[in-house]
């Protein structure tokens, strides 16, 4: 059985919530990543922030990204994968809800993320093109 564990990309970081968004952009230029999970004071995913979030949400929008936190972009309820699901429900979870990324907890905490890329090197052509299909072309019900 292959988990999301054996999948994920390894060593995802949280952006706490009360950070900025400046500060968000930053650390997703020093990792290489285009998502962050957010953390409450807790460190509970609360959250994940995306570039475009930070582009379309508070550049576009005439906002100064160094006065916006990451908490305030935060919206809707946060997906995510315990670490030993099967590769079958990491694809439920993300296509269910049509999201592209998904945080992986293992007690409690952060241990990974799986996004597409993470997908297209370990699933099969036909199941990668079942979840581009259904992500990418279903219209949202949310």
């Amino acid at each position: 059985m292959t988990t999301a564990g054996d999948i994920m990309h390894r060593g995802a970081q949280w952006i706490p919530a009360h950070e900025t968004l400046d500060r968000a952009a930053q650390l997703m230029r020093e990792l290489n990543v285009g998502a962050l999970p957010i953390s409450d004071e807790n460190e509970r995913l609360c959250g994940i922030l995306t570039d475009r979030d930070i582009v379309v949400g508070c550049v576009a929008m005439g906002h100064d990204p160094s006065r916006v936190t990451a908490g305030q972009m935060a919206k809707g309820t946060p997906r995510w994968i315990n670490a030993d699901a099967d590769v079958s429900e990491v694809l439920h979870e993300m296509e269910e809800h049509q999201i592209r990324r998904l945080p992986v907890i293992q007690n409690k905490r952060l241990v990974g993320m799986i996004s597409e890329s993470d997908l297209a090197q370990h699933l099969t052509e036909d199941q990668l093109a079942m979840w581009v299909e259904t992500v990418y072309a279903r219209t949202p019900s949310h």
